[in-house]
């Protein structure tokens, strides 16, 4: 039970969004306390309003009690992004806020409330030939807008566009007093949020903070007509190093809107994992998805006849999607990228993969445990295109130091890579060992495919050596001046700061958020 004083605020917060939609149920907070990686203090309560006022509202009387705000979306992150370290904050849920405000096809915006999911706002303008430039992450069916103003995203359209960030023209944004701000031409009196840039880009400030300066309530996206034709083209490797500097060329040649790649490790177990070639639905969705039932029925056939024989057991694959205006210039832009491949070795293989995550983009999560029900964690860093192939390397030494200690724990790690637009290459190493799964893991893979899954066991000393291989992998992105998303609570930032940026940070936290309230911890700026 919630105590006398968590018990007054709860009341406080049921007059403004309504009892039904303030919690203190245990198992509720237990669950919107933990992340994909770690559980945080246990809060206290888990409200959730449904529009602008009620957010500002809600959160004015959080912080006028003294109580830590949590802001939380989709509940996709792995580095403690909302998991609080200590006990007793309120959990904003914002799921509920997930309306479309209005869809301006003239001046070519969309606004959106940030509990929406990328699935939902990418369905909505799809029925329009409309599309942000940056349409979500692989995890967008849970993902929300919100989040990924908060912690930044990569994959669809981030190849030519770059990320969320750089898709945003204006962000509503609920203070830590429950003062409302927007940003760009919309901090007119009376203006309208169409252009980003009147002056200061005061959006920029409020976005990848993970919800250090503020909470998240509206945004508003540039659109582009949907590009009516796309490709797709897939390649294997014998050896990480060229796949990474054909991947670098060809996100210099801005020729793919999205470029991502697989070591072997990894690819074998979506393979195993999802079953995602042998689907049928996958299939229908890659034949319903073409433009004509005869191009349709031709991909479908393609597919079904490599099934999964397409990638050796040792290859490191590298798969793109263009897209365009007219079917000239994608088959143009897959020429350029296959003479790429060519120079660094790549050979062509059936190109399943993109045309199938083209088709099923936002698929159930099922992925956040591994195939025998391991956990799964990954981390990231984002490193300059001429450190790709060289950082890869580095990230494989490291590996291989640690791997007697990681087959010991039956353990696997493996690699996604992707790049972001013209200048950064982003690696994700990835981890699955034996542990016990979370609330959050039940509550976000299919009650069905859950139920195949083996109910593995507390294992605390594998954890910990997944925990000093994770740092092990950390020191080597820190090596190579890497960024990073969804900093949270796990990536080195206040203390690899210079110490005017630093100094500034601190003064814009103390500007907009005095007393510490907004997510106190994240960041390190507390």
């Amino acid at each position: 039970m919630a105590d006398t004083a968590s018990f007054s605020l709860k009341a406080q917060l049921a007059q403004i969004v309504g009892p039904d939609f303030v919690q203190d149920d245990e198992k509720l907070r237990a669950l919107m306390s933990e992340d994909i990686w770690s559980r945080g203090g246990m809060a206290s309560l888990v409200v959730a309003p449904g529009d602008l006022d009620e957010a500002s509202r809600a959160v004015a009387v959080a912080a006028r009690n003294g109580a830590a705000i949590l802001p939380r979306g989709g509940g996709m992150s792995y580095t403690g992004g909302y998991a609080a370290k200590e006990a007793g904050g309120v959990v904003f849920d914002m799921r509920r806020m997930n309306k479309i405000l209005s869809i301006d096809e003239t001046n070519m915006t969309v606004t959106v409330q940030a509990g929406a999911t990328w699935a939902a706002l990418h369905e909505a303008l799809k029925s329009r030939g409309l599309r942000t430039p940056f349409w979500g992450p692989l995890s967008g069916i849970s993902s929300t807008i919100g989040g990924g103003l908060s912690q930044n995203n990569a994959f669809f359209g981030a190849g030519q566009y770059g990320t969320t960030a750089e898709s945003v023209v204006s962000i509503t944004v609920v203070l830590a007093d429950g003062t409302v701000l927007r940003t760009g031409a919309a901090a007119r009196a009376g203006g309208a949020p169409f252009y980003r840039f009147d002056g200061p880009d005061a959006a920029g400030l409020f976005m990848g903070d993970c919800g250090a300066f503020g909470l998240k309530a509206e945004a508003t996206f540039r659109l582009i007509r949907a590009p009516e034709h796309e490709g797709w083209a897939s390649f294997s490797f014998a050896q990480p190093e060229p796949c990474a500097r054909a991947m670098a060329e060809v996100a210099r040649a801005g020729l793919a809107c999205e470029a991502f790649g697989f070591d072997p490790a990894l690819a074998r177990l979506r393979l195993k994992r999802a079953s995602l070639l042998a689907d049928a639905g996958a299939l229908a969705k890659v034949v319903t998805s073409q433009k004509s039932v005869l191009a349709g029925l031709k991909e479908g056939a393609k597919m079904a006849l490599a099934g999964r024989s397409f990638l050796d057991e040792g290859d490191y694959s590298l798969h793109v999607v263009a897209e365009g205006r007219s079917r000239a210039g994608v088959d143009h832009d897959l020429a350029a990228i296959r003479a790429i491949v060519k120079t660094h070795g790549g050979e062509e293989v059936e190109n399943t993969i993109p045309k199938v995550i083209r088709a099923n983009p936002f698929t159930p999560l099922n992925n956040v445990l591994g195939p025998e029900g391991e956990r799964w964690v990954p981390i990231h860093g984002i490193v300059r295109l001429g450190d790709a192939a060289a950082c890869w390397s580095a990230l494989d030494a490291a590996f291989a130091a640690r791997r007697a200690a990681l087959d010991a724990i039956g353990a696997t790690t493996g690699y996604l890579i992707t790049t972001l637009s013209t200048n950064a290459f982003l690696i994700e190493p990835v981890f699955f060992w034996p542990e016990e799964r979370f609330a959050l893991h039940e509550a976000t893979v299919e009650p069905h495919y859950l139920a195949k899954l083996p109910k593995l066991s507390a294992n605390p000393a594998a954890t910990d050596i997944i925990v000093a291989t994770r740092q092990d992998i950390l020191d080597v992105f820190q090596r190579f001046g890497a960024a990073h998303f969804q900093v949270g609570r796990t990536y080195p930032f206040a203390q690899t700061r210079a110490p005017e940026a630093l100094a500034t940070l601190r003064a814009l936290k103390r500007a907009v958020d005095p007393e510490n309230r907004m997510n106190p911890g994240v960041l390190g700026l507390s």
